[in-house]
């Protein structure tokens, strides 16, 4: 292993992050339940019911900020273990963990500049692109994999 804390970091905010996410969806059900209907909703008017569909779309954006901060934090691990490991290009690593500070600005200025409409993340995810596309087209240096297998721990 390249390293084994950054490893275990990254899982950790891959564990934390994906959680949050995933019940970040349910504002977006709600916004279903609301358009649709249900028996509970009747004691609402039909205007009160839709003032209430932007809010919990609004509560999904902040939801996603929240999530962005672990998805930018698993990415900076990530790249340490590429950019360490030498069975991949290191640059990819470079921008892996360029990547978690895209995540991170653009999580924070939500919160810490509201109207500001910040987004830095579309412009540093080039090495989420590249990872899967190297590993696909040229895979991982087999012989610097099989160099370190071999090494003691």
């Amino acid at each position: 292993p390249v390293n084994k804390t950054m490893a275990a970091l990254m899982v950790i905010f891959i564990l934390i992050g994906a959680p949050i996410a995933m019940l970040n969806e349910l504002n977006r059900f709600a916004v279903l339940l609301l358009l649709h209907g249900t028996d509970a909703l009747a004691i609402f008017t039909t205007d009160q019911i839709q003032a209430l569909v932007p809010f919990f779309l609004d509560l999904h954006e902040l939801g996603i900020s929240i999530a962005g901060v672990f998805w930018g934090l698993w990415l900076f691990p990530m790249g340490y273990l590429v950019f360490k490991s030498g069975f991949l290009p290191r640059i990819i690593g470079i921008l892996l963990m360029i990547g978690c500070f895209g995540y991170l600005i653009d999580s924070f200025a939500v919160f810490l500049f509201p109207n500001a409409n910040v987004q830095i993340a579309p412009f540093t995810f080039w090495g989420e692109i590249l990872l899967p596309l190297w590993l696909l087209v040229k895979g991982v240096n087999v012989a610097q994999w099989e160099k370190q297998a071999l090494e003691p721990a």
